[in-house]
């Protein structure tokens, strides 16, 4: 049984075909789930009754169970999947989360389950990596979340969910197309983000993707000292190697840089870290996301004070830095990576005394 999200309309017309359906099913079926948001065969009207049967028998639309959905007051909705079997240990889990804005609904999606890198602050690597997403199985959550009450059209997506994409780099590139392509998701390249920890090799081999992607630094420190306690990846490249596989990128794509800083109290969020963050900065061309820390249970970070914050964006933007501070969105559902699913693992722990 094969994946709907994992064909392009060249492997589902040989499908189609293979099975005694007319090649041009293939665009039929690509329509309904695609345009018309239509995944459960039956609704297919414009297929005979045998090829629906046929769809609803030896294809998939889903391969996630849903295990929970929070929304929060502002609107953002997060979501946590389930892949492959439900007694399986440890339970394969990822989340995805819908971002909305006024002029966009945002896809924060997933690339691993897990991550390998492990950065301190994080709840996605807590358990470290259990295992790679297939391509359809990337597209599908940002179908998925298309789907909830409300929501419509995604407009964006950003690889910011668990997992490094780089280190999943065929299935990510695979999963790009499908949410670029005209038959797929329809999304321009300039509205996905790639979201990267630095790994140089892979970013100098994203230049040459034929799908020209924002690419995001996850930087979060303004030194390698500062850098290797909180990211244990970072012993494998310097800020330096990773800021010329960047400006390399840029150089190609023409595509300015997004540093992505996230602000821990009292560790990364001082003055003298702001100065010496504008000079890193200004090593190419770059913006710089400063991003409040959402707390997670059990990590020994805090959340920084409004007035650091905003003392922070100060120093850079007086050095000419162009510096934006996001806005913190679910943090009443646990919306930071991985949240949902270590809380979820907290509860089931606590609910089975002795197990796990």
């Amino acid at each position: 049984m094969i994946h709907f999200f994992d064909q392009t309309p060249e492997t589902l017309r040989a499908w189609c075909e293979k099975r005694g359906m007319p090649g041009f099913a293939a665009g039929q079926v690509m329509d309904w789930v695609y345009t018309k948001r239509v995944y459960d065969p039956a609704g297919m009207t414009n297929l005979s009754k045998s090829q629906r049967t046929l769809l609803t028998e030896q294809m998939r639309f889903f391969d996630g169970r849903g295990l929970a959905h929070q929304v929060a007051t502002d609107g953002t909705q997060k979501i946590l999947l389930g892949w492959g079997e439900a007694d399986q240990t440890p339970p394969r889990e990822t989340e995805c989360v819908m971002i909305p804005t006024e002029q966009r609904k945002t896809a924060c999606i997933s690339s691993q389950v897990g991550c390998p890198v492990g950065c301190r602050f994080c709840a996605s690597g807590l358990g470290g990596l259990d295992g790679n997403l297939r391509p359809g199985q990337i597209v599908e959550q940002a179908y998925r979340l298309g789907l909830m009450p409300e929501v419509g059209r995604i407009t964006n997506i950003v690889f910011m969910g668990m997992g490094e994409p780089l280190a999943n780099y065929t299935a990510v590139t695979q999963a790009i197309r499908t949410l670029n392509a005209d038959w797929g998701l329809g999304i321009g390249a300039r509205r996905i983000t790639v979201s990267t920890v630095g790994l140089p090799a892979a970013i100098r081999k994203l230049i040459d993707f034929e799908i020209p992607v924002t690419l995001a630094l996850s930087l979060h420190a303004p030194n390698d000292e500062i850098r290797r306690e909180l990211i244990p990846w970072a012993e494998y490249a310097t800020i330096e190697e990773i800021l010329d596989a960047c400006d390399a990128y840029f150089q190609k794509t023409g595509r300015e840089i997004t540093l992505e800083y996230l602000l821990l109290r009292g560790v990364n969020d001082r003055v003298e870290h702001a100065r010496e963050l504008a000079q890193v900065a200004k090593r190419l061309r770059a913006n710089i996301n400063l991003i409040r820390y959402n707390e997670v249970r059990g990590l020994p970070y805090d959340r920084p004070t409004t007035e650091d914050v905003h003392l922070f964006q100060r120093t850079l933007r007086e050095r000419g830095i162009n510096a934006h501070l996001r806005a913190s969105r679910g943090r009443d559902i646990a919306a930071a990576c991985g949240q949902l699913r270590h809380e979820r693992r907290a509860e089931l722990r606590v609910s089975a005394p002795g197990k796990g």
